[in-house]
């Protein structure tokens, strides 16, 4: 892409706000069905449902030791914007429960709901130049170096993930957040594809 066509900061800065908010969104129906995702938001949920702890410092505070491998790796502006993105969804999630409610919310389309808007801000994390941290971080080093997609590497560690969260959370909650956490990786692994589209 030529330099007149690159990202603006405020192309960048909504394209941040826009993918932290969809993704904040995608954690409420999520949180409301009491169900768990991958990547280090998985993690953070499992521990923040363990330790009846709030989720958003939980994330935040999973997410430090990626900065410096981030940073190492992919350079100072993605490592500065995925900082950005991890505080802004982290005060988001603590935001939203308190501006809006469900009266009831299928399982099943929970998920569904979760894998959609989460799969879209993380798109638009990914394709402003940052991420949510952690997993995130190193599947997208992973991708650029290899070719290997960052949604089916990310799907090999929410597979782990899962695997370890029936030790602390009922199976049945972890069997119905399955198919939120596949169309969610699908969505980057069909979407995310610098052969079939063009991102700064």
């Amino acid at each position: 892409m030529n330099k007149a066509e690159r990202h603006t900061i405020f192309d960048d800065a909504q394209g941040l706000v826009f993918g932290t908010l969809m993704c904040a969104l995608g954690l409420q129906f999520l949180q409301h069905a009491g169900f768990i995702t991958g990547q280090t938001a998985g993690l953070a949920l499992v521990i923040s449902y363990a330790g009846h702890w709030a989720f958003g410092p939980v994330f935040f505070l999973v997410n430090l030791p990626f900065y410096w491998f981030g940073w190492r790796r992919l350079g100072p502006a993605f490592t500065v914007k995925s900082l950005v993105s991890v505080t802004l969804l982290s005060l988001m999630a603590q935001a939203l429960p308190h501006l809006m409610d469900f009266s009831h919310l299928d399982p099943l389309l929970a998920g569904v709901l979760f894998g959609f808007t989460t799969g879209a801000g993380l798109l638009a994390l990914f394709r402003h130049g940052s991420s949510l941290g952690g997993i995130g971080i190193v599947a997208l080093m992973v991708q650029d170096r290899t070719g290997f997609r960052a949604g089916w590497l990310q799907m090999g560690f929410d597979a782990v993930l899962f695997a370890l969260a029936f030790l602390w959370i009922p199976a049945e909650r972890v069997l119905w957040s399955i198919p939120g956490v596949v169309i969610l990786n699908l969505v980057l692994a069909i979407n995310h594809r610098r052969d079939r589209y063009i991102a700064t």
